[in-house]
């Protein structure tokens, strides 16, 4: 039997969002039993909240936005991620903007944060969710997809694939999600960004905190930033499957995805949930 766990005291961290560029502070702090993962907005109450749930996503474009009434929080797939790797199952996240701080753009600060804070375990069993059978996402058209099977584990097999790239024709990873593993392989790889799609991203209003540092940004024949691992992008890709399938809560599932992003997780994890 799996216990739910909280953290043991507050921690704060302060930096500026990746698509803002706007500053913000982050903080973490101690849940009850079953209360699960909540973001709340101290710029705009101190009472409301939105539960890092599948049914508060809003949109999916560049990022995974999550809203309820006025309290709306998005780039929180990084964040997600480090609490669900760590096996935290209840946890406040305080922002005092619209998105958490964007750090290296890895999810290694919020894991060093959530160290500081320490992990306490309570009094109350960890509730999977069943995957029973093969449950999948497909985009045909652009050849992606994403598909969950029934597994005693969490598990995660991704090829990312950028066919018209010199250096990113493919990448490949398949890893067992254990905290360990997540600490060891994944946390520290850092977001991905083109220089053929910066201006666009400007003029949408995104991208505002991105720096050379961290991203790992490439141009249509290198890579422009200093990569930490030479297959940084697909080991990214698996971050952010952890923190968008987070929002169907703690699985037991083995995920097998090509090319699949915010859009289809988020997707998955929608299938997920109205399949139990």
């Amino acid at each position: 039997m799996s216990l739910q766990q909280t953290i043991a005291k507050k921690v704060t961290y302060s930096g500026i969002g990746l698509h803002s560029g706007q500053p913000v502070r982050l903080s973490f702090v101690p849940a009850p039993v079953d209360s699960g993962i909540r973001f709340r907005r101290t710029d705009i109450s101190e009472s409301d909240t939105v539960a890092a749930q599948i049914r508060y996503v809003t949109n999916t474009m560049r990022a995974t936005t999550l809203e309820n009434g006025a309290v709306m929080v998005t780039t929180v797939e990084h964040v997600l991620s480090a609490i669900r790797a760590l096996e935290i199952d209840n946890i406040i996240v305080e922002l005092d903007s619209v998105e958490p701080p964007v750090g290296d753009g890895s999810a290694a600060v919020f894991v060093g944060l959530l160290d500081e804070a320490g992990i306490v375990t309570q009094d109350a069993e960890r509730r999977y969710l069943p995957v029973t059978k093969s449950v999948g996402v497909y985009d045909t058209p652009n050849d992606r997809f994403i598909v969950a099977l029934p597994y005693d584990g969490f598990r995660v097999t991704f090829l990312a694939e950028k066919e018209d790239h010199p250096l990113l024709r493919l990448q490949a990873m398949d890893i067992e999600i254990t905290t360990e593993n997540y600490r060891n392989s994944i946390m520290r790889a850092r977001t991905i960004g083109f220089t053929e799609e910066l201006e666009q991203l400007r003029k949408m209003g995104l991208g505002r905190g991105g720096t050379l540092e961290n991203a790992v940004v490439y141009s249509p024949t290198e890579v422009l930033s200093e990569l930490r691992y030479p297959d940084e992008v697909v080991r990214h890709k698996i971050l952010d499957v952890i923190g968008d399938l987070a929002l169907a809560g703690p699985l037991k599932a083995h995920i097998i995805a090509r090319k699949s992003g915010h859009q289809l997780n988020t997707e998955l994890a929608r299938r997920l949930v109205e399949s139990v």
